[in-house]
């Protein structure tokens, strides 16, 4: 019902910096929560940053001060503004969306390979 366009993903030098778009249309009444998750090979995916209808916003420990989330909703596009990247960063990306539709539903991206590497 609902489909991401993600991009924004790329190699970048430490503390260099890349910006995350992830786009929704498709069906759906409106909007919840706009998330941001990474995972690395053998990991567990898990929550980077997310942020709800009403703006409140939650950021991991271990990129607070350097990746910021945002949304814009007359476009239902999230980014994630990531600085100071540093190796450990190194991870696909992958927005996840929840949106109502009579009942509330998630869906994911495709996820964007971001690479920090000198």
């Amino acid at each position: 019902q609902v489909q991401l366009a993600e991009s924004g993903g790329g190699l970048v030098q430490p503390g260099g910096s890349l910006r995350l778009s992830c786009e929704a249309s498709g069906r759906f009444s409106r909007i919840h929560e706009m998330s941001w998750y990474r995972q690395v090979p053998g990991k567990e995916r898990e929550l980077v940053a997310d942020i709800t209808s009403g703006g409140g916003t939650y950021v991991k420990d271990s990129v607070q001060g350097r990746f910021t989330i945002s949304r814009d909703n007359a476009k239902n596009t999230v980014f994630l503004q990531m600085n100071s990247l540093v190796p450990e960063d190194t991870a696909v990306y992958y927005c996840n969306v929840k949106y109502w539709l009579g009942s509330l539903y998630e869906t994911w991206g495709q996820g964007t390979q971001v690479t920090v590497s000198s």
